[in-house]
């Protein structure tokens, strides 16, 4: 997965041509240098592209065998230990030893690992034998490492013409072909800067250098050292996004930057607390905003993405999940489950999600917190906004309120804490912008739970709905292998709960994620929340539920919310044309040019020609 470093010295891509980070100047403004033409600009981190893609995806964890998974685990905690420790080369080659692993095999690890900063990268590829590569010569090789190790990372400060020289004599010595000096250069070029500063100026420089802005709470010493993660049932009810007919609470899940106070992720759905929930919400913490802010036409500075260090979550039991781990491991998240019995460790973002009760307890439609609050108030009667207006809203408040007012923990504003911590202050350094992930989809769908199912020559059978395409048909009938009695192979599939119309399938040879709509088109689409609700009359009604009886269901109810909404004039003025799924569900037609609401009400819509007072005189020359 390519990654951005956001980094002075680094090379991009900017409108396709290559240029180099001279200066990160704010968190939404970098100072760059065309390499071609040596001009100057300063643009905005969306407009960036790495220099390198990495065109390669790694094998989803959903696929990878317990031992697969193991091994891939096993070499992470070698890199993590020497990446979280900033070992010393010397302590580098003794680890390498203690685990019978050659240290040079330990450096490839710690090239792949920074490449994707996941675990699957570590996982065992299939070896093709060195094809189509050039290596040196394995003594030569361990000479370079060697040397390197003995006379550049001391203390003696020797310098690289010095190294070269030395190789150069010692290879010529057991009569070896003298690598080039760009080879041994190169191969400075990828020591860690850190770790060339410990080794030739000490460890007090590479502190001081290196070492991130310190703060109060235990652990969170820097921007993504540690972020909290929760759930509320947000206190107001919302309209669904077709009729505007109150519908029921949301649920918000917040992820908070306990250093900052910053919100870097949410979730907003009508699903109670879960895995998904959960999952979407780590995803939108770790990605850039600046999608979710062009969808909504909002302007505003959210500039928070990357990674973080640690995740503190409670112990609910969707925050226990295996798939959970798993994808926070493949990235490089530390989980940790605050103690049973201590809800004061999850302060920070209860805190948070206090000071949004609070706000949202003046919109319309809110429930308050308690039923005496609500006194007269009919909530239902005042409800209002549909999920993706209080998506909007929440947005707006997060981004040009929350994060710009004084934070009374903290003393400053959120954005300024932030900031200070990724650009430094008082002589300190900052920990510098986080590295941005580009494949969004690939993020998103990482942190999703899965299904398997076979596929048959009907498509895939997921929750009584059929779903095909044609990146289907190679696989239907697949069997796990070629033996007689060989069982049905299993695939991968995924969701979005906001619109199950598509599913996600993983094609295990081209490795990478496909979308397969319904088999029959021309079904509506409909929320995880809606076919829930669907399925429950269903099976209140004890009728048999299949893909028909579940979209005749679903019209069905959607015919009574339109006719209950004429009934009590809650219809506004051509807003049965609001959602395209209208035409397509009702047979509304239009007599005469009259829309008929009930016998008492009709709306008169003007019959329009086109021109017709125009001056036709005014045409003729």
């Amino acid at each position: 997965m390519s990654t951005l470093k956001l980094a002075p010295g680094n090379k991009i891509l900017y409108k396709n041509e290559p240029a180099i980070i001279i200066k990160v100047v704010d968190t939404n403004l970098i100072t760059i240098q065309m390499l071609n033409t040596n001009i100057v600009h300063t643009v905005p981190p969306k407009e960036l592209e790495p220099f390198l893609v990495n065109l390669h995806n790694n094998v989803p964890i959903d696929l990878m065998s317990d031992d697969e998974w193991n091994t891939a685990l096993f070499r992470y905690e070698i890199v993590n230990n020497i990446l979280e420790n900033k070992l010393s080369t010397f302590e580098i080659k003794d680890l390498a030893k203690n685990n019978n692993v050659h240290y040079s095999t330990i450096y490839r690890w710690i090239k792949k690992y920074n490449s994707d900063n996941q675990i699957s990268a570590l996982s065992v590829k299939k070896k093709t034998g060195g094809k189509n590569k050039s290596r040196l010569n394995v003594e030569v090789d361990e000479i370079i490492n060697d040397f390197i190790i003995n006379i550049y990372l001391n203390s003696s400060k020797k310098s690289v013409k010095k190294l070269i020289r030395e190789i150069s004599m010692r290879c010529k010595e057991l009569d070896l072909k003298v690598p080039h000096e760009n080879t041994i250069r190169n191969r400075l070029k990828n020591l860690s800067k850190e770790e060339v500063l410990k080794a030739r100026y000490g460890n007090k420089a590479r502190r001081d250098k290196f070492e991130p802005i310190r703060g109060n709470f235990p652990g969170a010493d820097y921007p993504l050292s540690i972020v909290q993660i929760d759930h509320t049932c947000v206190d107001i009810i919302l309209v669904d996004e077709l009729y505007r007919k109150p519908f029921r609470r949301p649920y918000l899940t917040i992820a908070i930057d306990v250093f900052s106070r910053m919100v870097v992720g949410f979730h907003l759905s009508f699903d109670p607390p879960g895995a998904m929930g959960t999952g979407l919400c780590i995803a939108n913490a770790i990605l850039s905003k600046e999608l979710l802010l062009e969808k909504h036409e909002l302007d505003g500075e959210w500039p928070c993405w990357g990674t973080m260090k640690t995740l503190h979550l409670d112990n609910a039991k969707e925050f226990r999940g295996n798939m959970l781990k798993k994808a926070c491991q493949n990235y490089g998240i530390n989980i940790e489950h605050r103690p049973v019995a201590t809800p004061h460790w999850g302060g920070h973002v209860e805190r948070l999600l206090g000071t949004f009760s609070k706000e949202i307890h003046n919109l319309a439609g809110s429930t308050f917190s308690k039923i005496s609050e609500r006194e007269n108030y009919n909530s239902v009667e005042k409800a209002s906004l549909t999920i993706s207006e209080f998506e909007k809203w929440l947005i707006i408040y997060i981004v040009n309120v929350y994060h710009q007012k004084i934070h009374s923990g903290i003393m400053m504003s959120p954005l300024e804490k932030y900031k200070k911590g990724i650009f430094g202050i008082d002589g300190e350094m900052g920990t510098g912008l986080p590295p941005k992930l580009f494949n969004e989809r690939r993020v998103r769908l990482d942190f999703m739970p899965f299904v398997e199912r076979t596929i048959q020559e009907y498509g895939v059978l997921i929750d009584h709905i059929t779903y095909y395409a044609d990146v289907l048909r190679k696989y239907i009938h697949s069997k796990e292998d070629d033996s007689k009695y060989s069982k049905k192979q299993k695939f991968i599939f995924k969701r979005n709960p906001r619109d199950i119309s598509l599913i996600y399938f993983y094609d295990p040879n081209l490795n990478d994620y496909y979308e397969v709509p319904y088999r029959d088109t021309s079904k509506p689409p409909m929320s995880i929340w809606e076919f829930n609700e669907t399925v429950s009359k269903l099976q209140k009604n004890s009728i048999p539920i299949n893909e028909d009886s579940i979209f005749e269901a679903y019209k069905e109810m959607n015919e009574i919310e339109y006719k209950a909404i004429q009934n009590t004039k809650r219809l506004k003025r051509f807003s049965k044309f609001s959602d395209k799924r209208n035409e397509s569900v009702h047979n509304i037609t239009i007599k005469n040019h009259e829309v008929v609401f009930n016998d008492d009400e009709k709306l008169n819509i003007k019959t329009i020609i086109p021109f017709d007072e125009i001056d036709d005189d005014a045409f003729t020359p």
